[in-house]
């Protein structure tokens, strides 16, 4: 705009130009780029073609607390299903430090190597303070992390065990439809992950570690009933007659345990995951096992008990949900919680009162 001073009237006046002003935001920074919204179709289709970032998205609306998001999960997961069942599905738990990720990172390469599509499927442990996650398991899968036929998620526990198990059981099915042939679940490595976890694996792997004195714990510890396999991590160097001895204690502490259901014998051998020694003896266990049950038919029982289990739990926990979230019951909750803690009533008539004030107001529009 032309300045008024620099008219023919006013000699000896007269007014520069000023500066434009700099733009606030660079220019040179592009625009974010919005994530497209698939519909349900093309999820599946995404998914079936192997299409890592479409698989990706429809595993973060399965672990997804939005009421709209788990519809669209749950219609992904239906649609999926058929193409679901073909995989080999191996838990691997231990106490934390046995060495998890560095094994899986040096199995996952194994399997790769033999033309073998992976996913793993870590679950993090969250803060008890922050609710928050690392979800680090990645960063020591460092070979694994870099395979086009490897697929890495980690999962926050977020205080919810139960929840993470069945969204993780979900994302087994939604990784199976999209072609990965063998599924690796890492628990929490502490309390009971394990048993979650046992309940939606085909082989349950028990890492452990020698020289660290805590041989009689694992003995006594309830996770050994569980184990299909035990091995022993960091048998090297100096640590191998101690991984050696250990092994020869589990062997001998399976004798006191009840035959297994399926008939398998638990095998216990040692490795090294840092050095990959003994590697292959493991996978041949493995296979062994597989074959095993698929020949006596356990492998199709175990499955099918399974899925009768994760039914009752999905119906437990929509039943807990509900409950919690009727406008009756968490009108009344936090009163009949002041009368227990003030022993005007004991703790089993104020779970029937709840119960029945639940019972009778089931679906009622709030008002």
């Amino acid at each position: 705009m032309e300045h008024p001073e620099n008219d023919s009237q006013y000699k000896g006046l007269k007014v520069n130009q000023g500066i434009v002003d700099a733009p606030t935001v660079n220019p040179y920074l592009k625009k974010r780029v919005q994530r497209k919204r698939y519909t349900t179709s093309e999820f599946v289709e995404g998914i079936l073609k192997g299409n890592i970032t479409i698989l990706s998205q429809a595993v973060t609306l399965v672990e997804s607390a939005r009421q709209e998001h788990q519809q669209v999960a749950q219609e992904i997961i239906e649609k999926c299903l058929p193409h679901a069942g073909k995989s080999i599905r191996i838990g691997i738990t231990g106490v934390p430090g046995a060495g998890k990720s560095t094994s899986i990172d040096a199995f996952g390469m194994h399997l790769i190597n033999k033309g073998r599509k992976l996913a793993v499927l870590a679950i993090d442990p969250s803060s008890e303070r922050s609710k928050g996650s690392i979800l680090g398991d990645k960063t020591r899968m460092e070979a694994l992390s870099k395979e086009k036929s490897a697929f890495i998620r980690p999962s926050p526990s977020a205080g919810s065990l139960g929840g993470v198990a069945r969204k993780t059981r979900e994302t087994i099915v939604l990784c199976e439809a999209a072609g990965f042939d063998t599924i690796f679940v890492e628990t929490v490595g502490v309390g009971q992950s394990e048993t979650a976890v046992h309940s939606m694996v085909d082989f349950f792997l028990l890492i452990q570690l020698a020289g660290t004195g805590d041989e009689l714990q694992g003995i006594k510890r309830g996770i050994m009933e569980m184990a299909d396999g035990i091995i022993i991590n960091k048998a090297d160097g100096d640590n191998i007659e101690k991984a050696k001895l250990a092994a020869t204690q589990f062997r001998n502490a399976l004798h006191l345990f009840p035959p297994s259901e399926s008939g398998w014998s638990p095998k216990v051998l040692t490795y090294s995951g840092y050095y990959n020694i003994g590697i292959k003896e493991i996978w041949d266990m493995v296979g062994e096992y597989i074959e095993f049950t698929q020949k006596n038919g356990y492998f199709n029982h175990k499955r099918n008990e399974q899925a009768k289990y994760w039914m009752y739990e999905s119906i437990n926990d929509t039943l807990r949900n509900k409950f919690y979230h009727n406008p009756a019951v968490e009108r009344q909750l936090g009163e009949t919680e002041r009368q227990v803690l003030n022993n005007e009533i004991s703790s089993f008539v104020a779970a029937k009162r709840m119960i029945d004030l639940f019972l009778s107001n089931i679906d009622k529009p709030e008002i």
